[in-house]
């Protein structure tokens, strides 16, 4: 039996996992995979579950044609400031600075969603993340400090979160 909505986390991790096992050459693929998974997704969705975690069609030795694939390293993948700025409107509920960090508040267990969009975006100024379970630590760089870095995240996203 199919899920008719899993958080997004789950579909996205399994869809990962899927493209990782198998060489899948199509989005419509995917929808089937995922749905041998327990998860209903349309075409439209797992477009943008590609687009997010940063999947690209890459040529395999011993597979005729391109599959999807996710990078390994995050410095390989980049991600357009279009997905970061959903990511910090979507997760983001507090912000607090001190000296060349920012604390990043998010729902349970959804620090890392914006830890890993924010390393992946390759901001100017920003050092790293360190993500917990509900927090995000960045680590501005001392010349930026954490509120100039928190001023480029809100012109990022369009608004204070």
């Amino acid at each position: 039996m199919t899920s008719p909505r899993p958080p997004k986390h789950r579909r996205q991790h399994l869809l990962t996992r899927i493209l990782a096992e198998n060489a899948v050459s199509s989005q419509d693929q995917l929808v089937e995979l995922l749905g041998h998974e327990g998860i209903a997704a349309t075409q439209a969705t797992v477009s943008r579950d590609l687009e997010e975690i940063g999947a690209v069609k890459v040529r395999v030795p011993g597979v005729e044609g391109l599959v999807y694939a996710v990078p390994e390293l995050p410095k390989d993948q980049v991600a357009p400031l279009d997905h970061l700025r959903r990511v910090l409107g979507e997760w983001v509920v507090d912000v607090a600075t001190s000296g060349n960090l920012l604390v990043l508040r998010t729902p349970p267990g959804s620090a890392h969603v914006v830890a890993s969009a924010l390393d992946r975006a390759g901001l100017d100024g920003m050092i790293g993340t360190v993500a917990g379970d509900d927090t995000v630590l960045v680590v501005a760089a001392e010349h930026l400090g954490g509120e100039a870095l928190n001023e480029k995240l809100e012109q990022i996203i369009g608004a204070r979160p």
